[in-house]
């Protein structure tokens, strides 16, 4: 006889590099299985990244049923499982800066807490518009709908072209560029900006409410959970800041995957930056309630550094291997690694800067460019996280962190020794997911898991001290910073159309910016191609 749980709540944890499924315990936020599927990355020329978003989404069907085997085997009733969806584009941003007064990137700033960039969505779009005729052809003949990576999983999962609910919710909404943080809603002027029809727009709601039920796959037939609602939805740096959480004014999470991305919540009020970071809606836990917002910093690249030295140059099999290299050495003996493999991010927001690593020596080897790898991180963190300080006002004194990076142990460290304040890590690495899962056990109408701050569960933690003096501190930083300088302006934007109508999306970018893909492969479905 299956065992008995409570209630269970399942979290897809939709990224860059893997798609997972996880399935936690409402009662007491236990993980209690999970499967993870890679997908595929392709790199047909310098500053294109595409994925195939059927892999994408074959990958969360066969995630979702090889989990729900494994809880079988483990002789958990599943019958109570609720579901949680966790550089070509800058010539356009030059084309449309024409338009603005000043070609002042922050022009929408204060409706969208964003600045003019290669990063979000409305520019993907726009470029899709301009050099994909397919894509222009099936939006002026109402065959198409554009969203983020979250509004194609709940469409697909929804039934599809079979009456899938084209929706997302504010999170997500609020990293397009089309939409007004304040008003939460769509901002005309901003789609006449862009010349985007708003039609093709989805429908934005809450983060936690039930959007609609699942369907059963055709490839898969069990369709284990065909039925149960879908009820939460989140960018995953706002899911990790609720499974971090982080309800609190001024509190703040820094999130190590493929990008590094902190975040500081500032409560019901928006917070504009005067050092390069973003403003961002934080969450939004039901219909009836208000938006919470953060400041956010966002650094390109973190893991994707990690995979860069093992898939590029080949001088690790694995990130547990770059680790041990440099551990090795414990110094980079003076070598600066400044990955801007695709532009620079917070607080600097430089398109035209590229990677470079600088201080060689005949003496200099893997082990010191490992160890160079792994501090250039840690002081990207360090960049983001002074200017987050400047904007609140109020230094942290300790930093949360999650994200897969944080298993290694040497880059925590670091990290500590960089920031010269306490790094806690949570003994329960999987906090995007448990964020998304507990947005969707606390809609309404499931109503099984409370957020209530005395009901919350305490999370365990590991401690990482500083243990280098603050003076070489910051003389090793000021040296980054020196690097950083060195690598701006390498390159222009260049105009690139080909007809090309392969999915893109910005190198770096987890869960919420891989959004053009979902235009163009709404427009086949509707369209019966």
């Amino acid at each position: 006889m299956a065992a008995s749980l409570g209630p269970l709540v399942g979290a897809i944890d939709q990224g860059t590099s893997s798609t997972r499924f996880l399935v936690f315990n409402a009662e007491t936020a236990e993980l209690l299985s999970h499967h993870q599927v890679e997908i595929k990355q392709e790199f047909p020329r310098e500053g294109w990244v595409e994925q195939d978003p059927m892999e994408i989404l074959n990958s969360v069907y066969e995630c979702v049923e090889k989990t729900c085997e494994k809880m079988k085997e483990l002789n958990i009733n599943i019958a109570n499982i609720k579901v949680w969806l966790d550089l070509r584009t800058q010539s356009t941003v030059e084309h449309l800066l024409e338009k603005v007064p000043g070609r002042n990137k922050s022009f929408s700033k204060f409706k969208t807490g964003l600045p003019l960039s290669t990063y979000f969505s409305a520019v993907k779009l726009r470029w899709l518009l301009d050099n994909v005729e397919e894509i222009k052809k099936a939006v002026e003949d109402q065959r198409a709908m554009f969203g983020t990576i979250d509004s194609w999983l709940i469409w697909s999962l929804t039934g599809g072209k079979d009456g899938g609910i084209h929706c997302t919710d504010v999170t997500n909404a609020s990293r397009t560029m089309l939409f007004n943080i304040h008003s939460l809603e769509w901002d005309p002027e901003l789609c006449k900006f862009f010349d985007i029809p708003m039609e093709i727009l989805p429908t934005v709601r809450s983060s936690s409410e039930i959007y609609g039920v699942m369907k059963i796959c055709p490839s898969w037939e069990s369709g284990a959970l065909t039925g149960v609602p879908i009820s939460g939805c989140l960018g995953d740096q706002s899911a990790a800041l609720v499974g971090q959480m982080c309800f609190q004014d001024g509190q703040a999470k820094n999130t190590y995957g493929t990008g590094c991305f902190l975040l500081c919540n500032t409560g019901q009020k928006s917070v504009f930056s005067e050092h390069g970071l973003l403003t961002t809606i934080a969450y939004k836990m039901g219909r009836n309630k208000p938006p919470f917002y953060a400041l956010e910093g966002s650094v390109a690249i973190a893991g994707a550094v990690v995979r860069w030295l093992r898939d590029n140059l080949g001088i690790a099999k694995s990130s547990q291997e770059v680790e041990e290299l440099a551990a090795e050495v414990g110094t980079s003996y003076g070598c600066y690694f400044v990955p801007a493999f695709s532009g620079l991010y917070a607080p600097y927001w430089e398109p035209s800067a590229r990677g470079i690593i600088c201080g060689l020596t005949q003496f200099t080897n893997k082990n010191h460019i490992a160890f160079a790898a792994l501090e250039a991180v840690c002081f990207q963190t360090r960049e983001i996280l002074d200017a987050m300080n400047k904007d609140c006002g109020i230094p942290l004194n300790q930093l949360q962190v999650d994200g897969g990076m944080t298993n290694n142990k040497i880059l925590m460290q670091l990290q500590a020794d960089i920031l010269c304040i306490p790094v806690v890590k949570p003994s329960m690495p999987e906090t995007t997911a448990l964020g998304a899962a507990m947005a969707a056990g606390a809609a309404e109408g499931v109503e099984v898991w409370s957020l209530n701050p005395g009901d919350l569960t305490t999370v365990t933690c590991e401690r990482f001290e500083p243990q280098i003096n603050p003076e070489e501190s910051e003389y090793r930083y000021a040296r980054w910073k020196k690097a950083v300088m060195k690598s701006m302006g390498w390159e222009k934007s260049e105009t690139h159309s080909n007809g090309d109508i392969s999915i893109f999306y910005s190198l770096p970018m987890i869960f919420f910016v891989m959004t053009s893909m979902v235009m163009l492969i709404a427009s086949k479905y509707v369209s019966g191609k």
